[in-house]
């Protein structure tokens, strides 16, 4: 689907300064939800590790869990592979890395970003009296992480829908921009560029020129582009190094979308991520 041409929209038209099989459990009493038996398996195996004092053999893990030698090989093998266990050797057996450990850190070190960037938002948000927002790429989909205000007049899509619609969306455009083009691609190429709007930007040509203005110009905007009625104005957020780690945004209703009052919520939103960066490059560095 082609981008349509006769429309100024984004911000181009702006400028400013296998499965395994199932089982039905009960959770709590409450209603039965599906699980996927080959996830519970691996489970299983990490917890026998994490017990244990010292490595396992292949068949006394095997035994422990109650899983046919060959199974479990194949279920070792493929937490030996992502990293989540090691293979000390035939005599020795199999132990846990540190792998979950690494996750944990990260975890929280993610946790005191948000809690970091959350009062600068709030800061935002009332300053704006509008709903603003940070978001983060995970794999190939954007993550909302903080919400903070809430504007009138405007419905909002939904996380779920937002997920993947970076194409459509002030944060995700805003991250987009300073991907590497390979990896801009490949994010693009797994969540499609569906229209939501007949302004939604549905071609990569069309997109690498939307973030060439994203770049130029320092912020993004989302024009009516995932929700109709609905206008959002976006800036990255970078870490020590000059990374983009996340975005923010500020959420409006397009009945306010002069050029006064775009102007004026594009200057607020780049100022609170360029000083959010700031603070980030002091207090890593």
């Amino acid at each position: 689907m082609d981008h349509k041409t006769d429309i100024v929209g984004g911000t181009a038209g702006h400028s400013l300064i296998s499965a395994g099989s199932l089982k039905p459990v009960g959770i709590d009493g409450e209603r039965n939800v599906r699980t996927i038996q080959s996830v519970e398996r691996a489970l299983t195996l990490i917890e026998i590790m994490a017990a244990a004092n010292e490595p396992l053999a292949l068949n006394e893990i095997a035994a422990r869990a109650q899983l046919n030698v060959s199974t479990c090989h194949h279920l070792m093998a493929t937490l030996v592979a992502r990293g989540y266990a090691l293979h000390a050797g035939r005599n020795r057996g199999y132990m846990l890395s540190s792998r979950l450990n690494e996750l944990v850190e990260m975890s929280a070190r993610e946790i005191d970003f948000a809690d970091f960037v959350r009062p600068k938002l709030e800061a935002l948000a009332e300053q704006l009296a509008e709903s603003v927002q940070m978001a983060v790429l995970r794999g190939s989909n954007l993550i909302t992480q903080i919400r903070a205000g809430r504007g009138k007049g405007v419905h909002e899509a939904d996380e779920f829908k937002k997920m993947t619609a970076l194409h459509a969306t002030a944060t995700g455009k805003a991250i987009l921009a300073w991907l590497p083009e390979a990896e801009m691609v490949r994010v693009i190429s797994e969540n499609g560029m569906p229209a939501y709007t007949e302004r939604t930007i549905t071609s990569l040509s069309g997109l690498i020129e939307e973030l060439r203005h994203v770049r130029r110009n320092g912020f993004s905007i989302d024009d009516q582009e995932l929700e109709a009625d609905v206008v959002c104005c976006g800036a990255a957020l970078r870490d020590e190094k000059g990374a983009v780690i996340a975005s923010i945004s500020a959420t409006f209703a397009a009945h306010k979308n002069t050029e006064a009052y775009r102007s004026h919520v594009i200057r607020h939103v780049v100022q609170c991520a360029r000083a959010l960066s700031g603070q980030l490059k002091v207090g890593r560095s």
